[in-house]
């Protein structure tokens, strides 16, 4: 499992994460204070307060392919 926090600030950058971690078998949660959804499922983004950045969860032990794919919305 490996985290990092990443930032979805507009529609077209909601479409390409969710078209990117769609690639990948294993679940990708997204966290936002006490909720959290599947980053496979669009309407599940748009539920969260998406005005700071939220934390994104791999659970994966290989996660660097997806990392390197993702890295435009992972903020520091």
């Amino acid at each position: 499992m490996t985290k990092t926090k990443v930032s979805l600030d507009s529609i077209q950058a909601v479409k390409k994460f969710v078209s990117i971690v769609m690639m990948y078998d294993f679940d990708v949660d997204l966290t936002s204070g006490r909720y959290a959804v599947d980053a496979k499922s669009i309407m599940g983004i748009f539920s969260l307060d998406l005005s700071m950045p939220i934390t994104l969860t791999a659970h994966t032990d290989n996660a660097d392919k997806f990392f390197a794919e993702i890295k435009e919305f992972i903020v520091d």
